[in-house]
């Protein structure tokens, strides 16, 4: 596996690089008001991020006036161990230069999809970047395990909050983990032992040796 960069082509199949003048403040916000755990930890909603001029700017900007949430995923982190999705593009925007395992929801298969689909992404500090509703995604891995990584993650409010009550009445109904967020785990990973839906085949990725 090659780790590219956001600015080769292939990027654009999966999300794209947002121009935004306030994503200074939004770094120093998450440098300055966010922890940086051994492992990995994530946040749906920071009020420090939440209530940035930055943020209150763009919000409306992003979902076309739906509520939104600023949180943060940050920690230390080199393996795939899952791929998420939503019914709605995720924004990040990291204070550290910080790599995103990606796949296409296309290509699933009967809620199965092989590790071998999965491509590397390299987003430097301070870009902002959409990755759309069809990329599947996770949690981002370090570039550097002495600094980590510390992600702002931004969706529409409510997203990856406690799962609701549903009646299963579709195929993809089994990978719901949490509201607005569908989960296909490697056997490998700790959310499989806590239950979630074994849907990545093939290994489970790990770029420790790449970096």
């Amino acid at each position: 596996m090659d780790i590219l960069q956001i600015t080769n082509k292939q990027f654009l199949e999966f999300g794209r690089i947002v121009q935004y003048d306030g994503c200074s403040e939004m770094v120093q916000a998450l440098e300055k008001y966010t922890p940086l755990p051994d492992g990995v930890e994530y946040i749906p909603e920071e009020i420090a991020l939440q209530e940035l001029e930055a943020s209150k700017n763009i919000a409306s900007n992003l979902y076309g006036g739906m509520p939104v949430q600023f949180g943060w995923c940050n920690g230390h982190n080199t393996k795939l161990n899952c791929l998420e999705y939503h019914r709605n593009s995720e924004f990040n925007i990291g204070a550290e230069d910080f790599i995103l395992l990606l796949a296409k929801q296309s290509d699933i298969r009967q809620n199965k999809i092989n590790s071998s689909c999965v491509k590397a992404f390299l987003v430097p500090k301070g870009v902002l970047v959409e990755i759309y509703a069809t990329s599947l995604h996770y949690a981002p891995c370090h570039t550097d395990d002495k600094k980590g990584f510390k992600v702002m993650v931004v969706l529409p409010k409510g997203t990856n909050i406690k799962k609701p009550e549903i009646t299963v009445r579709t195929g993809a109904s089994k990978l719901l983990w949490a509201k607005n967020k569908w989960l296909l785990a490697h056997s490998e990973s700790s959310e499989a032992t806590q239950g979630a839906y074994v849907g990545i085949v093939g290994k489970n990725i790990d770029i420790k040796a790449m970096l």
